[in-house]
């Protein structure tokens, strides 16, 4: 199966080219320009070079979310507009979800960590092994940094903790355990690879089904921002 995955979830744009068991292609960068300037190019460049065509792709993969607003409808879009043009399925990969695989094939526990607004984090825990399987051990969701804090030292008394993610660097901090982790910079930041093999592993459906999910912040959340500001 080919699959190709995008991702323009965050600052960085990222695209890739798998099949079930193997990497073909990869491009991932951080860019002055919008996404919705480099996102399809990208694309186009990375089937050029790896000799395929568009036509012969089996299914394509977003990030649902959460993430920033527009750079969620990007990739999205992209991806639906692709789908309905050439009757092919897809398939939208939460980023938290998609950042855990990044850690596929190693035993480990899993913290994806993204900064939402002011003291708010958007996480999920994971759980990976040798043979490439990724589990889920929590939901996404929206939580202070101090409660990221409080789950991450429950998690490190069975054993280590990595965090991954662009607020990794504080999550690690607030924890202040040796035994959570901040993961290496190669793996630290969304690739469209991960997303493509977090895809496999969910399945293909109809481009109507495929919507972003913002992760809209609930009114205790906001009444949480609004005291902070306070």
């Amino acid at each position: 199966m080919l699959v190709i995955g995008i991702d323009t979830s965050g600052k960085t744009a990222s695209c890739a080219l798998c099949t079930e068991d193997a990497v073909l292609a990869q491009n991932t960068f951080v860019t002055k320009l919008t996404h919705s300037q480099v996102i399809l190019p990208m694309v186009k460049k990375m089937l050029e070079d790896s000799g395929k065509k568009l036509e012969e792709i089996d299914g394509f993969a977003a990030v649902s979310g959460p993430g920033s607003y527009t750079g969620l409808r990007i990739g999205i879009s992209a991806v639906k507009g692709i789908c309905f043009a050439l009757d092919k399925p897809c398939a939208g990969v939460s980023a938290l979800e998609s950042l855990a695989y990044n850690f596929s094939g190693t035993d480990t526990v899993i913290c994806s960590v993204m900064h939402a607004r002011q003291n708010l984090v958007y996480s999920a825990f994971f759980e990976s092994d040798y043979l490439g399987n990724v589990e889920r051990l929590s939901e996404d969701e929206i939580i202070t940094v101090e409660e990221l804090a409080i789950r991450l030292n429950e998690c490190a008394r069975k054993g280590a903790v990595v965090c991954t993610g662009d607020y990794s660097a504080e999550a690690v901090k607030a924890a202040d355990n040796e035994m959570v982790f901040r993961a290496a910079p190669l793996l630290n930041s969304p690739l469209a690879s991960s997303l493509c093999f977090a895809a496999m592993k969910k399945g293909f459906s109809s481009p109507d089904e495929l919507n972003a999910e913002y992760m809209q912040i609930t009114k205790a959340e906001k009444d949480l921002i609004d005291k902070n500001k306070v």
